[in-house]
This record gives C-alpha cells, structure tokens and sequence, in this order.
C-alpha cells in the first residue's frame, strides 16, 4: 500500500522518501508509538484496583499489599533501561514486541490462576506476586516508544509530540483503575484479568500490523550501512541519530551529569505517578471507607487521569517556558497537594490534594522528558533507558513505604506517609532551580 508523503517536510524530502522506499510518517510512528505505550502501560493499573479483593481473600497487611499493587512496576522500571538502549539500536518495533510478549505470559499465568483456583488464599501469594512482575514487563513500553517517537520529529516539535504521546498514554492506568471494579462486579476477577488478556492480545497483534520506525533504523534492517542509512534518512527530513553501540547510549547518558538530576526529577513525579496510581485505591477504602467502584473512580478520574491530561499540555507549555521552569512549578505544586493530604483527613481536603499532586507529577511528567533530548541529543534511547527506568523505580519503592505508614499508625497512617512526597517535592524543586541556573551550560558532544 502506498504510503502518505509525511507533512511538512523540508523541500526535497518527499522524492528522497520516495527514491529510498522507506515507510510511515511522523503521525504514524506517534500513533503507534503511543498505542503501544498505552496498551503495555496499563499493567500499572493491574492489581491496584483489585488490592482490596486481594487483601481480604488472602488476609494480607498493608505492607504485602503495597508490595503486591507495586510489583508490576519493578520489571516494568528495571526493564527500561536495556529496552530504551535496544532501541537505538534497532528501532522501536521489535523490543516493544518482545515485551508484550512477556507481559502476556504473565497475564496468562495469572488468568489460569485465577480461573483454576476456586479461593486464593495466601499460600499463593508469592505466585501471584511473580505474574505480577511478569505482566509488568509491559510498563517499559514507555522508554521504547519515548526514542521511537523522538527520532521521528524534529527538536523543535520534541515537546509536543512527547508531550501527545506521554498524555495519552498514561491515559491507561487511570481508564484500567476506573473500569476494572466495574469489571469485577460484572464478570468476577478471573473474567476481568480474562477480558485484559484479550485486549493486550488484540493490541499486541495491531502495533505489530501497523507500527513502523523511523527511517534510519528502515535503511539500517535493509543492510545499509550506517553513515549511508544517516544521510538517506537525513535527506528525508529525520534529524535525530543514535550512536552504533546499545551500550554506548547508556554510557554517553550516564556520563552527563544533568541525566542524574533529571533521573531524580522523574523518580519523585513519574515513580510517585505510578505508586500513587496503585496506592489510591487502597487509601480511599481503607481510610475514608468507600466502596471499590467509588474509589476506583476518584483513583482514576481524580488523579491518573487528570496527571495524564497534564503532560499533554505540559509539553507545550515546556516548549514556551523551559522545561526547567515546568519542572519547579510543577514540583511546587506537588507539595501543595502533598501538604493537604498529609496534614488534614478530611474527605474534601483530601480530594484537593489529589487533584493538585495529579497536575503537579503530570507537568512535571513533560517537562522532564522536554530536557532529556536537549541534554542527550546523541542517546536518547539510552537516556530515556536511564531516566525512565531508574526514576520509574519510585513505583515499585513508594508502595510498600506507604503500606509501612499504615501498618505501623493504623488507619491514619494512610495519611501521614504522605510526608514522603513533602520530603521529595522539596527536593526536587531545589534540583529543578538547579537546572534554571545551567541551563545555558554547553552539553558535551
């Protein structure tokens, strides 16, 4: 089939795409770059929702809960960092596949689990906990399809289309909080992971019909030698190139030193988006009492979604105001919200502070990734590897400290381990009015 000539190109662009055969355009490789994001992200969702089934049927404390809604976020952090490398490498499409694959094993094994076992009790915890790790593993779609995108566009357009991508995509953790107590109610929990089997099946199989990557990596899968691959690609209107070496990226990353504070920035708002998408559901029923679908609902709307919506336009409003100025008033709004939940248990204060930790961790969601190509131009994969990965981690760690908090106060202490996010988010501002301050520092080559 022939494809669209992508828009916007620069003159000659169009019979270069032509004379070299390659495929796709810049909305293509967004589109099935954030339907692969969204698809695999919404493992973050995957026990949060159904903690409190969990917790009741298998009698667990809320540190093992906190673990257990934490779980698919280690594989899915610690798996960033070689699947982002990879893609530098060999484009977005086959490490993002291979990680579906992953993540629908462990899926089918939790499915069979679930539909085999009339009553889980806790002596199948640790199984449990391991297809939880496994079905995670599609939660580092997010660092595959952060370079996929990145090498289709141009630096200019970087924010906004990160920005689409990153909004979207974490569209899913909140839609799977919402309509996963829905799900339960209608076809019990064996049904409800059984209906998420199938719509990760179906998702896998349409990235896999109509995702392509960007045209170096075309040119590189054909035979075409590197220099060769750059410059036809080059002549196509493509402006960023990785390094040859998988692990090359990962050092070139590693040896600037601002990839380290933005790997910080993004382990406060990015790993406490994750934990807290886990974490809500049990913090509304256990200390304000609500039933599983009403709480799933303020976990959903209330704070992934509304974060989610926020990147969206926090990549704009990065590429008007510096991504270094999002990111400090992001985290300060981080700490407005963090304040209210820690410091009052009231239902409505509460809500307030929800809503204001979701919009603070979403901007800064984007503006983070606004300066991730600006300060690693030549290893975005590998710095998208690094920063996604170890930051992320903040979803698997925040869980289980939150459940410590509660297991040692009792109910109140669902509200005082909040207290971590205040300690973080005036971290991270201090970071953040560190960058300000260097942000004209030359980048090394």
């Amino acid at each position: 089939m022939q494809e669209m000539t992508p828009p916007n190109v620069a003159p000659g662009a169009a019979a270069a795409i032509a004379r070299a055969g390659v495929q796709g355009t810049p909305g293509q490789g967004l589109v099935m770059g954030t339907w692969g994001f969204f698809i695999g992200f919404a493992a973050v969702a995957l026990y949060g929702p159904a903690a409190h089934t969990f917790q009741q049927s298998m009698q667990l404390s809320p540190l093992l809960v906190g673990l257990l809604v934490a779980a698919p976020q280690l594989t899915g952090s610690l798996l960033r960092i070689p699947f982002g490398a990879w893609v530098d490498k060999v484009g977005g499409r086959l490490p993002m596949l291979t990680l579906f694959g992953m993540s629908i094993v462990g899926m089918w094994g939790l499915v069979f689990i679930l539909v085999t076992v009339p009553h889980v009790t806790a002596a199948l915890y640790p199984v449990i906990l391991l297809f939880g790790f496994m079905s995670g593993c599609g939660v580092a779609s997010f660092s595959v399809g952060i370079p996929q995108v990145s090498y289709w566009y141009p630096r200019n357009r970087q924010g906004t289309a990160l920005g689409i991508y990153g909004g979207v995509g974490n569209l899913a953790p909140g839609l799977f909080t919402l309509a996963l107590p829905f799900a339960i109610g209608a076809l019990g929990l064996a049904g409800s992971y059984l209906a998420w089997l199938a719509f990760l099946l179906i998702g896998a199989g349409v990235y896999g019909w109509l995702a392509r990557d960007a045209y170096y990596f075309q040119l590189r899968a054909r035979g075409t030698g590197a220099e060769e691959a750059r410059r036809v690609a080059q002549s196509c209107g493509e402006e960023l190139f990785p390094r040859d070496s998988v692990w090359g990226a990962l050092m070139t990353a590693a040896e600037e030193t601002r990839t380290w504070g933005l790997t910080f920035l993004y382990f406060v708002s990015f790993g406490g988006f994750l934990a807290l998408t886990a974490w809500f559901p049990t913090y509304w029923i256990n200390l304000h009492h609500l039933s599983l679908t009403a709480a799933g609902i303020l976990g959903g709307v209330g704070f992934s979604l509304l974060a989610a919506v926020a990147r969206v336009f926090g990549g704009r409003l990065a590429e008007r105001f510096s991504g270094e100025w999002m990111a400090a008033v992001s985290f300060i709004i981080v700490l407005a919200g963090a304040g209210l939940l820690t410091a009052v248990i009231s239902f409505s204060t509460n809500v307030a502070g929800e809503l204001l930790i979701g919009l603070g961790m979403g901007l800064a969601n984007a503006a983070v990734f606004k300066m991730v190509p600006k300060y690693v131009p030549h290893a975005v994969g590998g710095a998208s590897g690094l920063v996604g990965g170890l930051g992320a981690l903040g979803g698997f760690v925040f869980p289980p400290l939150l459940g410590l908090f509660a297991g040692a106060m009792g109910d109140s202490g669902y509200s005082g381990g909040f207290f971590i996010y205040v300690v973080l988010a005036v971290a991270a501002i201090v970071v953040s009015i560190g960058f300000i301050r260097t942000r004209d520092t030359p980048v090394a080559a």
